[in-house]
């Protein structure tokens, strides 16, 4: 896909962690990126949780995984990364959560908000869900429509100087039937390079094994497509 094709320019990533967006979309962040997108993360957790270390407090490891996050936006070109800080593994789709998100988005103005599936799949594995990425991807849907752009929702967002803002798409990762591929072949390296910045999650595994399991995953999303290595996402279009 030419992701041009519709003038767009400004995206925004909202996941839960710091590590997220690394895992399930930077190459097509990188993508944007190298085409001239404005790109903003947006992480809803102080990552204070993800951890086995006994001997770390969940202040230090907050701390720890924000300096990871930003050097793995300075490794994408990232306009911003911004986080919201509610605690790591309590997340909720909160009325509160929604207003942040939908302040940011109101902020930065995307064309484009790419977030997580608010969905549990039961498929096995990982795949059964994290709560918070499923409360993530639940408060972002709502804060894209309709509290973005509807003035009268949260006022006091339009008494701070937010205006709203009508998102064009939203693109979901994780979604169990995608219809949107991104080819990512040119940006794997760079997609790597991110992910490797949050030492403190790759429990001493390698960039050799980021690599492998990076490309593994996305050889697989471009089986049939045309494409080496792609990323997938289900496509909601909203009238602007």
């Amino acid at each position: 896909m030419d992701m041009v094709d519709k003038d767009f320019c400004r995206g925004m990533v909202v996941v839960a962690h710091a590590d997220d967006a690394e895992f399930g979309c930077s190459g097509t962040v990188a993508k944007m990126c190298a085409e001239g997108w404005e790109m903003v993360y947006v992480m809803c957790t102080d990552g204070s949780k993800g951890s086995s270390d006994r001997e770390i407090t969940q202040q230090e490891l907050a701390s720890m995984r924000r300096a990871e996050q930003q050097n793995a936006g300075k490794a994408l070109g990232l306009k911003d990364v911004v986080f919201l800080d509610y605690e790591d593994s309590m997340l909720e789709p909160t009325l509160e959560l929604r207003k942040d998100i939908a302040r940011e988005i109101r902020r930065y103005k995307p064309d484009v908000v790419i977030t997580m599936y608010p969905m549990r799949s039961l498929n096995g594995g990982w795949g059964v869900g994290h709560p918070d990425h499923m409360a993530a991807g639940e408060a972002t849907l709502q804060a894209v429509f309709p509290t973005a752009r509807d003035h009268m929702t949260f006022p006091e967002l339009l008494e701070a100087g937010f205006e709203p803002h009508k998102v064009a798409e939203v693109w979901i990762m994780g979604h169990p039937e995608p219809d949107l591929y991104i080819d990512v072949t040119q940006h794997m390296d760079t997609s790597v390079a991110a992910l490797m910045e949050h030492k403190s999650q790759m429990g001493g595994r390698d960039e050799a094994w980021a690599h492998e399991r990076m490309r593994e995953w996305r050889r697989e999303r471009a089986i049939g497509k045309g494409m080496q290595y792609a990323e997938a996402f289900k496509r909601i279009e909203f009238r602007r």
